[in-house]
């Protein structure tokens, strides 16, 4: 039957769900030290990327060879956006403690702090969505890619909350109604989201004129050198 085809849509949809199970895997596993979670999700959004492009081959060497390759810059990205996390995560809990217990003008004070620390998780989300799958397409310094994540996630915000949707919905599915689903997790939800930015990415990947005029893509991008062959850097 040609539904059962390999060509056919349902068995490419079969088989792209398997290759996001064995990612989760992959990723899962290479993430246990939690200090190397960046290098394993550059690799997880690289081999994704190349699944979307319908450029995947060997799915284990692809995903090891841009763990490799991206590790340094991956991991300092990672460090990062740990320590801003925690930063966050206990000011926002001080901040809404001394908020409950505050009455009149310190009231509206914790209040205003709060809102500004809830701007700040905002910020802190968009380049966390961006910043890894950066990583696997572009080459630019560590600075470059967190203001880029930032930009480029402002300006395609629609994109940016569909992530965020898929990743929320994976979250709620798999702790309040399915837990079995976790078998897919982040693998699943690198592969919806790569389909959802890879137009993107590849939007902002561009190769420097020969003059080297290579800062400036609408103050968006900079010194993005080709589409990297697999993520790596040169």
């Amino acid at each position: 039957m040609r539904f059962f085809s390999y060509e056919s849509k349902f068995s490419q949809l079969l088989l792209k769900l398997c290759y996001s199970c064995y990612l989760n895997v992959l990723w899962f596993v290479c993430s246990i030290p939690i200090v190397t979670i960046g290098a394993s999700t550059t690799a997880l959004y690289y081999v994704s990327l190349k699944i979307v492009r319908e450029e995947e081959e060997s799915l284990t060497q692809q995903f090891f060879h841009a763990f490799k390759e991206n590790f340094k810059q991956s991991t300092i990205l990672w460090l990062i956006l740990l320590l801003a996390g925690l930063f966050l995560g206990g000011d926002a809990f001080i901040v809404t403690r001394l908020r409950q217990s505050a009455a009149g003008n310190a009231g509206v004070f914790w209040t205003l702090i709060l809102a500004v620390l809830i701007a700040c998780a905002v910020i802190y989300t968009i380049v966390l969505i961006y910043v890894f799958p950066l990583v696997a397409s572009v080459s630019n310094t560590t600075t470059a890619m967190l203001k880029n994540a930032f930009i480029i996630g402002t300006h395609y915000l629609f994109a940016t909350i569909l992530v965020f949707a898929v990743h929320f919905a994976m979250f709620f599915v798999v702790v309040a109604w399915f837990t079995p689903l976790a078998i897919f997790g982040e693998g699943l939800c690198a592969l919806i989201s790569a389909w959802l930015l890879n137009n993107i990415l590849i939007s902002v990947s561009y190769v420097p004129d020969d003059e080297g005029e290579a800062d400036e893509a609408g103050n968006a991008i900079a010194e993005s050198e080709s589409q990297k062959n697999g993520g790596s850097q040169p």
